[in-house]
């Protein structure tokens, strides 16, 4: 009968997907968990994926330079094998596997120890990085009367860089002014827990430059102070927190603000 004919220059690059992937396409648990055992040989993950499988997944959805996200990135399949096929990617995980199986073995993909899975066939030699963060603990909790408060866990350096971050400044301490905590341009934020009184306030303006404004985040402070400085704009917390966050919350529903600081090639 009459068929149309196509080259492989007229059609797309890939290949049309078919219902039925078999073992020795996308290989079967066994071979994942040989792969995972040797990234935590004592920990075996349950339940992992073939590298193979994702590979092929990866290639029916994205291309090079996708951003592709994980939301329960378990033994950190999916990362490893986004990184070797030249993916962004964001992986979650709550669990202890985040730190005895995806950082272990993202480290060795990037080192170029990592020979299985995939490797050969993506042609992968190593390099790249990644960042990996850890998530903090609810900054403004209710007391037991139901009022917002500062989570205890927070210690100050904690809470002077959440409320920088969180109002829009770069948290970069500075070494001569206790006040510079963090900077955007001229305007710099000052965040404390103790009571700013008016000679506090006096003492702050007689140090600050033409041009520069301030704004500190404090618990409490004098009547009347927020009103002494055009160049000093006084906030209290947690209340300047409530619109910009959840609280009480432990989901995946995270705002991931970049922390500055971080070391190595996490």
């Amino acid at each position: 009968m009459p068929r149309y004919k196509r080259f492989l220059t007229e059609v797309q690059d890939g290949f049309v997907p078919t219902t039925l992937w078999l073992l020795e396409e996308i290989g079967d648990n066994q071979e994942a968990k040989k792969k995972v055992k040797n990234v935590d040989p004592k920990n075996i993950f349950a339940t992992p994926k073939p590298e193979r499988l994702i590979q092929q997944i990866l290639t029916l959805g994205s291309n090079a330079g996708d951003l592709v996200l994980d939301s329960f990135l378990g033994s950190g399949t999916t990362a490893a094998v986004e990184h070797k096929m030249g993916r962004r990617y964001i992986g979650i995980e709550m669990g202890d596997h985040a730190y005895t199986h995806c950082k272990v073995r993202l480290d060795k993909v990037i080192s170029g120890e990592d020979k299985g899975g995939i490797t050969k066939s993506a042609n992968w030699q190593g390099g790249g990085g990644y960042r990996f963060y850890e998530l903090a603990p609810s900054l403004v909790v209710e007391d037991k009367f139901g009022n917002p408060i500062i989570n205890k866990e927070y210690n100050a350096e904690m809470l002077a860089a959440a409320m920088a971050l969180h109002e829009g400044f770069t948290y970069a301490p500075d070494e001569n002014y206790f006040w510079k905590q963090g900077r955007n341009e001229n305007a710099y934020i000052f965040t404390t827990t103790t009571h700013i009184t008016s000679a506090l306030l006096s003492s702050i303006a007689s140090e600050m430059q033409d041009g520069e404004f301030l704004i500190i985040a404090c618990r409490s402070y004098d009547s009347g102070a927020d009103k002494l400085f055009k160049n000093i704009k006084i906030k209290k917390i947690p209340q300047v927190l409530l619109d910009r966050c959840e609280f009480g919350k432990d989901n995946y529903n995270l705002n991931i603000i970049d922390v500055p600081n971080v070391s190595g090639d996490e």
